[in-house]
């Protein structure tokens, strides 16, 4: 196969892809070595099944190293004045093409073995839906890397008015970590454990002998304290998992704006992760508060912007976060920073909403704590008295925690204009305080139900480009909600308004 270098203008990835992706390979092959060979054994006697399963990893690496030579081989980019084109295949030639232009993201991402290489994976994207919108070089060098970053990203320098930082706007304090805990993942990550245990003992045909041994320790238990005593260490597991996550995920964090107005999130310990948003896309910020973080003071901080990255591969990244879960006054001061702005307007005192939006939140709130506490006694009436009791206890836990719940929903509600943003809370589980500039509003959608319209409530989008592309004030007063769009942005609702009666009460 011919090695001749490609045109001067055009650049190849660098040939070391082909001992990452052996090296790769071969860890996953060492990972299913063991329960292949045990598998063997029930045919041929273990020297042979070592042999045979030794013989199927060479194979399999060497495969695999020789499918990645012909793709480094016939892999090829360069960067224009106006284009990036990114030539590759060998059969089926795919080549594609993204304007410089519309180039909005230059994300950097290394694993530990491309760490150690001095590599790194490039995301060169604009940020709209599909993958054809992303070009990947996977990988280049570091220096390659950062040299790309920084040609496609260029854009000529602008003072933003207000006041601001340059350079470090934050960097990782250890004592965030207490956060990981409380969050969302630890259950998920507990639960993922079980079933992995579960899932590993039956590949290697002892789950039964695991069930027997964990029905062993808790044989002298009564049920009750058998079901505690596992969700307790599941949980535990589940903590030590968010933890090791966290760790990994926001190690060496620092956020920073660069010349010519970037702003920079790097973080991670065995992954490195480099993302940049520019701020002339920057749209606004949300304040996220989930409830176990909410509790202890905390709050993180995404970026509202317009052109991160959105293809399937990228949409768990965390592309759009410029600040982990850390303390409140932190994060509104960070997202002043990024703002350029005096005083954050997540933190701006919020129009409360009417007592008929509180009604509503318990009304919902009850309906979903009693369906499967009406369901569990229709079924405990024609069945066995044990789902009565069952569903006794679900209501004696679930209608307080909904009532609770419910209430705090409606305290978290909340809309305002504050300068050249309009902001809008809500939430309870997951509160959001997103800060919308006002000139990102493209337009705005107004709901209002039958039981909306009984109790004088409605509920107003605006909607954008950019983030979630919708924000909304929940159950606001009829005419405070219209006048809040209409205030927000001036000329856009009010051809669509009629007054009628008071005249400072619009109506649609």
């Amino acid at each position: 196969m011919s090695t001749a270098a490609p045109p001067a203008d055009w650049h190849r990835l660098d040939p070391r892809t082909v001992l990452v992706t052996a090296l790769v390979v071969a860890g996953v092959v060492a990972g299913a070595a063991i329960p292949v060979t045990l598998g063997l054994t029930r045919w041929f006697s273990l020297p042979v099944a070592v042999l045979q399963a030794l013989a199927g990893a060479v194979l399999v690496i060497g495969v695999a190293a020789g499918a990645d030579r012909v793709r480094w081989h016939r892999t090829r980019y360069r960067v224009g004045t106006e284009r990036v084109d990114l030539h590759t295949g060998l059969l089926l030639v795919k080549r594609r093409s993204l304007a410089r232009s519309r180039i909005r993201t230059v994300d950097l991402t290394a694993n530990l073995m491309l760490r150690l290489l001095g590599l790194v994976t490039v995301r060169i994207g604009t940020g709209e839906q599909g993958s054809e919108s992303t070009l990947v070089l996977d990988p280049v060098t570091r220096a390659e890397g950062e040299r790309l970053r920084l040609l496609l990203l260029e854009r000529a320098a602008t003072a933003s008015p207000g006041v601001h930082r340059e350079g470090e706007l934050a960097v990782l304090d250890p004592r965030w970590i207490r956060y990981a805990p409380v969050s969302f993942v630890a259950p998920m990550l507990g639960g993922a454990a079980a079933g992995a245990v579960m899932q590993v003992s039956d590949w290697i045909g002892a789950q039964g002998q695991v069930i027997e041994w964990v029905g062993d320790r808790f044989r002298e238990t009564p049920l009750l304290w058998t079901i505690i005593a596992l969700v307790l260490a599941a949980l535990v597991a589940g903590v030590v998992g968010a933890l090791g996550l966290w760790i990994e995920m926001w190690w060496n964090y620092r956020l920073e704006r660069e010349a010519g107005g970037t702003l920079r999130v790097r973080r991670g310990l065995f992954t490195s992760r480099s993302i940049s948003v520019e701020e002339a896309r920057l749209r606004g910020v949300d304040l996220v508060e989930p409830l176990g973080v909410r509790l202890l003071g905390a709050a993180r901080l995404d970026a509202i912007t317009t052109g991160l990255a959105k293809d399937h591969e990228a949409k768990n990244a965390d592309h759009n976060t410029l600040l982990p879960a850390a303390p409140r006054t932190r994060a509104d001061t960070v997202a002043a920073d990024v703002l350029r702005e005096p005083d954050t307007p997540t933190g701006a005192t919020l129009t409360p909403h009417p007592r008929a939006a509180r009604g509503r939140r318990l009304r919902w709130s009850l309906a979903a704590a009693l369906a499967p506490v009406l369901l569990l006694t229709l079924l405990g009436a024609l069945l066995t008295p044990v789902l009565l009791w069952i569903a006794l206890g679900c209501a004696v836990v679930g209608v307080p925690v909904a009532v609770v719940l419910a209430l705090d929903a409606y305290r978290g509600l909340g809309h305002a204009l504050s300068g050249r943003y309009l902001v809008t809370r809500s939430g309870t589980v997951r509160r959001s305080t997103a800060a919308l500039e006002r000139a990102g509003v493209i337009g705005w959608t107004v709901k209002q139900s039958v039981f909306q319209r009984r109790a004088g409530l409605l509920s107003v989008t605006a909607t954008t480009a950019a983030g979630g592309g919708a924000y909304t004030a929940y159950d606001t007063d009829a005419s405070e909600g219209l006048t809040f769009a209409a205030d927000a942005v001036p000329g856009l609702l009010e051809p669509f308004l009629e007054r009628a009666g008071d005249p400072g009460r619009p109506r649609p």
